[in-house]
């Protein structure tokens, strides 16, 4: 997979757009390049070709990666450069769609949760329009993503009978094939109500292919089941017009669910119940975010979050001093 190669000119168009519109440094190049001479690579070595490249291809190859010894930083870096090439593509109308959008990558190396603020939770909700078809079943699956913490693969394998719409509850297959039921906040029930009544009805009228799927609560414009794919495309339609592409992703609005639970003051016990989690370490993760985010307000705001020892000291001689000369 390391051998040198020549890069195809697709790929050295980005690295230009990488240059001039993104301002990337002559080191982070550098990186970049080995990581798509690695991926060229793989794929001359596979047979494979840029417009035929599928999900489970950028799977095998960040395995690959990682069975080469690749540190975890290393492979997410490579992750996200190849992401980035076909998206590029896919806005240059070289390619129609980008199939590693929903490549999970590896958890960054400290594996803190990378959460978003209430506003801007709002800001995407704002730009999605849901005045057709696919607006009321795109806000209903953002909905649920963040109202109910559900990972991408639990939304998409969701079908018609797993919301219990009269108690507010979905239920929901998760890993492992573990069965979980989640609540459903108003929000979120009122979106898949108009999503079921006025949205999807009208897509699978619309859909006269052999692909329509009945039981699949999410379908697409063809009346299949939403894939992850899809859903990860919606989602990052979005949040480029809030502003957020770099920040949003479907388990960002997982992460940011448990984060703001937490916040106001939902117990960890519940929070580790609702996502599905099978250890409490795996959401104790979340109170090291609070932590931090906590100390750092606090240091912002508080007048002595940065008195030094020597200074608090000299503080108490002081007040000793003064009490000692007033009872003279």
């Amino acid at each position: 997979m390391a051998t040198t190669i020549e890069l195809p000119a697709a790929a050295e168009e980005f690295v230009t757009w990488l240059t001039v519109e993104r301002g990337r440094s002559p080191n982070t190049l550098v990186s970049y390049r080995y990581d798509l001479n690695r991926y060229f690579a793989w794929l001359g070595d596979n047979g494979i070709s840029l417009d035929t490249v599928r999900e489970e291809d950028g799977v095998r190859f960040l395995q690959e990666c990682e069975s080469t010894g690749l540190g975890r930083a290393s492979v997410l870096r490579a992750g996200v450069v190849v992401r980035s090439l076909h998206q590029f593509l896919v806005d240059e109308g070289r390619l129609s769609t980008n199939a590693l959008a929903a490549v999970e990558l590896p958890r960054p190396v400290d594996g803190l949760p990378r959460p978003i603020s209430e506003s801007q939770i709002q800001r995407l909700f704002d730009t999605i329009a849901a005045d057709s078809p696919a607006g009321l079943r795109d806000l209903a699956m953002i909905e649920l993503l963040y109202g109910s913490g559900l990972r991408v693969s639990e939304l998409v394998g969701l079908s018609l009978r797993d919301p219990e719409m009269d108690s507010r509850l979905l239920r929901v297959l998760g890993k492992g094939s573990k069965e979980r039921i989640v609540p459903m906040g108003r929000p979120s029930l009122v979106a898949l109500q108009h999503w079921l009544d006025d949205g999807r009805p009208v897509l699978l009228e619309r859909a006269r292919g052999s692909k329509r799927d009945a039981l699949a609560l999410f379908v697409n414009q063809r009346g299949g089941r939403i894939t992850r794919q899809g859903v990860w495309a919606v989602l990052q339609q979005y949040a480029r017009r809030a502003g957020l592409e770099d920040v949003i992703s479907p388990h960002v609005l997982r992460h940011s669910c448990a984060t703001h639970m937490l916040d106001h003051g939902a117990d960890i016990r519940s929070v580790q119940e609702m996502l599905g989690h099978s250890s409490i370490s795996t959401t104790q993760r979340y109170t090291k975010v609070m932590a931090s985010r906590l100390w750092g307000a606090y240091a912002a705001a508080h007048p002595r979050a940065h008195v030094s020892t020597r200074d608090r000291d000299k503080g108490a001689v002081g007040r000793e001093s003064a009490s000692a000369r007033g009872s003279e």
